[in-house]
């Protein structure tokens, strides 16, 4: 018994669902098979009665269970009915009989199933998530004002045929019974909650109202009866003599179409897979933005598709997932997609066992139903982007969607919508910098220390060579801006770096520019170097391999791609420094007094530090030192490199850092503060080196105060000048 009790609690909010979105979808599948049906013929109408139930039947079993969207409800609708009332008349127009007319209306819901289970398989549903959030709030109001519009009349018990409009205006077309329901079914749907959880508020609301007419009826006779009585359902017409043979007969006859019939069915097959589709997607995304999940829309789509070609096998409607029932299924409790199954359970048999309890349900409450779920779509969260000039525009989309949606229609409205946020985009991109940064080489370095003197000339000659950090989409609205800011360094500069590492996208327009930059550095033989040209952007492109499409090559004298902006900087610093880097394999290992570190010292005075350092060989790739080894030995170059490698915000993922050379030193913080180090030592090349370890620099001290303090002063001085160099570099850095 509890583990009943516990299963209950758990799916009675889909049990609850389900049976209210039924009496909401079930109505409304029977007056859509009506309207088609009886496009054919009058006397078909009872068969469109119960062409609706099938359809709502075996759109709500399958549907959700292939489909897997939360709350989701498919049914007969309207697009379906437009589209196949349209197919019928146009038929009939012709001549053609009436039982030709029901085949082809068959063959019609099978291929529009099938294009639908196309379009899902060939995951073209995926492009529902590129929706922006504007054009699904307009949507989400657009939808919950004409869902109030269209059942104002009803909820007024007015005639058929007059407009919310009208109504609103002509008092005298209000039937006060009609109004009384309503507001009751209102009132009681609003307070419910309130008051109680183990009943949804949508259920209490219809009790709520039936019990109301009950009430009204035993002053009036009238609505005691159900024939002429236009404030309740009606008589769902579920029955009808021969409606089995009729199925049975036209699959006998189907065989008889010809090929030429069933192609010219195509054409309103896809008109209408597109709009049964649409339907559908438009309102998981609603249903989305209201549960904050996320739907499959290619799944769904197979899924819809296939409901459909089982409905329309059996005789049913086709129909896609419907707005106003999900969404009462929504507010009435449901959380799964079982809610859905129970749906077309009721739907079937309610129809076949209860139609004559559902016939008497009245057309205010279901009304007045529909009205709170329009009013709670209602979505007053982008009122706020009035506060702000910067976002009025997009209020502006807002508002365009629910116009069009309340004057065209639902589908001109998302168009119209997606439309207008691509202008909002392409304005914002246009209107965007894709400089990130402008800088000089004199201002930046490379991951290889220098010499002090060649510092010095850098400084000097690096204004002449310019970086440009480029971020964001090169494409054709950025293009022309970009070129303008590149023009006057194109006939000055002697290096041009453009740095590609935050670059997003770039299409032919963006490439030709490139190209032309190219051609103008060229006229003077100054090469364009490209630096972090990467073979993944973002959107899957290979920028590598499109610039070289496009006629980006790298040739090494008009066009370089190095792989980082480092170095770039450093192939232009050795440009700029000229005979002063020479190829070190030439040169023999240095002595102590040659060393950077200790230029200008008297050979005498060295002696006996020299006498207590150490020579080691490295061969490249040897690791010197690791990230968190405790030693604080400090090295000095003598000849080789060295790379310092360090870690990434924290991570395991090491990044080069900066390059030591002959004559320069590292391992110098260390030194000083014996601290664990903080990064890794590897030899680039074959090394030889001097190093001082903290035991034999203590006894130094000890003996010689006078060279220790030299050697601490030496190291002290260009560590200084490292870090005054790299504040500045920060400092440009920040500013930009």
């Amino acid at each position: 018994m509890r583990e009943f009790s516990g299963t209950w609690m758990r799916y009675s909010g889909d049990f609850w669902g389900g049976f209210a979105a039924m009496l909401v979808a079930l109505p409304a599948a029977v007056a859509f098979g009506v309207t088609v049906y009886s496009a054919i013929s009058p006397h078909y109408a009872a068969f469109g009665a119960l062409a609706g139930i099938l359809g709502a039947t075996a759109l709500g079993l399958i549907a959700p269970t292939f489909g897997g969207t939360d709350r989701l409800i498919s049914a007969p609708c309207a697009p379906a009915a437009a589209v196949l009332a349209a197919f019928a008349i146009q038929l009939v127009s012709q001549g053609v009989q009436p039982i030709p007319v029901v085949l082809m209306m068959t063959v019609l819901g099978i291929l529009t199933g099938l294009i639908q289970m196309l379009i899902g398989f060939l995951g073209v549903g995926r492009l529902i998530k590129y929706i922006p959030y504007p054009v699904v709030s307009g949507y989400l109001s657009g939808v919950g004002l004409i869902i109030i519009g269209s059942q104002l009349p009803k909820f007024a018990g007015a005639p058929a045929g007059i407009s919310w409009l009208e109504v609103l205006i002509k008092p005298q077309h209000w039937d006060w019974r009609g109004l009384a329901i309503g507001a009751v079914t209102v009132v009681t749907m609003l307070v419910a909650p309130k008051v109680t959880k183990a009943v949804p508020g949508t259920i209490i609301g219809i009790a709520a109202g039936i019990l109301t007419y009950a009430g009204i009826a035993s002053t009036d006779p009238s609505m005691l009866e159900l024939a002429g009585n236009t404030l309740v359902i009606g008589t769902l017409g579920a029955t009808g003599e021969g409606y089995v043979e009729l199925i049975t007969d036209r699959w006998y006859q189907i065989g008889e179409l010809k090929l030429s019939q069933v192609a010219g069915l195509v054409g309103s097959a896809i008109t209408l897979a597109a709009l049964l589709s649409i339907d559908t997607l438009k309102t998981c995304v609603v249903l989305d933005q209201m549960t904050r999940t996320r739907h499959d829309p290619n799944r769904e789509l197979a899924a819809q598709g296939f409901a459909n070609v089982v409905a329309s096998t059996i005789g049913g409607m086709p129909g896609a997932g419907t707005m106003g029932a999900s969404l009462v299924n929504l507010s009435s409790g449901a959380k799964t997609r079982i809610s859905g199954i129970v749906e077309g359970v009721m739907a079937l048999v309610v129809a076949m066992l209860l139609g004559a309890f559902v016939a008497w349900i009245p057309i205010a409450t279901l009304s007045g139903v529909l009205i709170v779920v329009g009013l709670r779509m209602i979505d007053t969260d982008p009122l706020r982007f009035l506060e702000s000039r910067s976002t009025v525009l997009d209020f502006s989309v807002v508002l365009a969607v629910v116009a069009v949606a309340l004057l065209v229609g639902l589908i001109a409205a998302s168009a119209v919508g997606v439309i207008l946020s691509i202008i909002l985009f392409l304005r914002e991109q246009v209107g965007g910098n894709v400089v990130r940064r402008k800088s000089f080489v004199g201002q930046r370095s490379s991951t290889w220390y220098r010499p002090e003197e060649e510092m010095r000339i850098l400084e000097q000659k690096g204004n002449s060579s310019v970086i440009f950090e480029l971020q964001g989409s090169l494409f054709f609205g950025t293009t022309h801006q970009l070129y303008l800011t590149l023009e006057p360094e194109l006939a000055t500069t002697d290096y041009l770096i453009l740095d590609m590492q935050r670059v997003q996208s770039v299409d032919v327009t963006a490439a030709h520019m490139l190209n032309l930059v190219r051609d103008v550095l060229s006229e003077r033989g100054v090469p364009l170097l490209l630096s972090n040209v990467r073979e993944s952007l973002p959107n899957g492109r290979n920028l590598r391999e499109f610039l070289e499409l496009a006629g980006l090559v790298s040739d090494g004298e008009k066009v370089i791609i190095m792989p980082t902006l480092e170095a770039a900087i450093e192939w232009v610093e050795d440009r700029l420094l000229g005979d002063l880097v020479k190829t070190e394999v030439q040169l023999p290992p240095l002595e102590l007094h040659e060393i950077e570190l200790f230029k200008g010292s008297k050979p005498d005075t060295l002696t006996d530090l020299k006498a207590c350092m150490e020579t080691r060989s490295c061969k490249a790739g040897e690791t010197i030192f690791s990230r968190g080894d405790s030693g604080a030995d400090l090295y000095l170059i003598r000849s080789g490199e060295v790379r310092i490698m360090g870690s990434v915000g924290g991570s395991a993922r090491l990044c080069h850092i900066a390059t030591y050379g002959r004559g320069e030193f590292f391992g110098g913080l260390a030194f000083l503060d014996r601290k664990p180090r903080g990064n890794d030592a590897i030899a680039s090349t074959d090394l030889e080196l001097y190093v001082l370890t903290q035991e034999k620099f203590s006894h130094l001290a000890d003996a010689h105060k006078r060279i220790a303090f030299i050697l601490v002063s030496q190291l002290a001085r260009t560590l200084a000048i490292r870090l005054r160099h790299t504040d500045d570099e920060l400092t440009l850095l920040q500013e930009n």
